[in-house]
C-alpha cells in the first residue's frame, strides 16, 4: 500500500538536493515487490497515478558520453531522438553497472536528482503537460512528486520529444 511520507527520515541524495534547492515536493513510499517486472509501472500502479506522470530515469551513451533521459514509464526511450537532442549522432543504452557507478544509485532507484556526477539530462516534453510528475527519490519504493518545470531547472535539462509509445 502506498503512503505519503513526511520529509526527514527519507534522506536520499535526491531529497537532500530538493531540500537544499528549496523546491516544494512530496515523498511517496510504497512496499516494493522484488518480483515486479517494471519498477516504474509498479510505482504508477501502487500509487494510483497515471503512468504518463510517472517518469523513469534511463542512462544512455551518446557518442561515448553518458546522458540521462527522463521519460514516462508508459513508453520507451527513442535513442535516435535522444542523440539529436544533445547534438550527437549515435546513442545506445548504457551498461547498468556504469549507470550505477556514475549516478550513485542502484538500478530501479536511479533518480535524475542528486546524482554523484552531474550528467547532461534530457526530459521528455510530455512531462510539462502535467502539474506534477513522479520520479525516483533514489531508492526502489520511494518516489518524489514535484513540478516538472522544477525538475527541468534542477537538472539543467534539455526538453525534447525523446519518449515514444511502446510498439504494438
Amino acid at each position: 500500500m502506498a503512503k505519503k511520507a513526511k520529509r526527514g527520515g527519507q534522506g536520499t541524495p535526491a531529497t537532500v538536493a530538493l531540500e537544499a534547492a528549496g523546491v516544494e515536493f512530496d515523498v511517496h513510499a510504497y512496499e516494493h515487490d522484488p518480483a515486479a517486472s517494471s519498477y516504474g509501472e509498479e510505482a504508477a500502479r501502487v500509487l494510483g497515478v497515471d503512468a504518463g506522470r510517472v517518469l523513469k530515469t534511463l542512462l544512455a551513451e551518446v557518442d561515448g558520453a553518458l546522458v540521462v533521459a527522463v521519460v514516462p514509464v508508459a513508453g520507451q526511450l527513442d535513442l535516435k531522438a535522444l542523440a539529436a537532442a544533445v547534438g550527437g549522432k549515435h546513442a545506445a543504452m548504457a551498461d547498468p553497472a556504469a549507470a550505477e557507478r556514475s549516478t550513485g544509485y542502484v538500478r530501479g532507484g536511479i533518480s535524475p536528482l542528486g546524482q554523484r556526477r552531474r550528467l547532461r539530462t534530457v526530459v521528455d516534453g510530455s512531462a510539462l503537460d502535467h502539474p506534477t510528475v513522479f520520479v525516483s527519490a533514489g531508492r526502489r519504493g520511494l518516489e518524489v512528486e514535484l513540478d516538472p518545470r522544477q525538475l527541468v531547472a534542477l537538472t539543467t535539462a534539455v526538453v525534447a520529444a525523446v519518449g515514444r509509445a511502446y510498439a504494438t
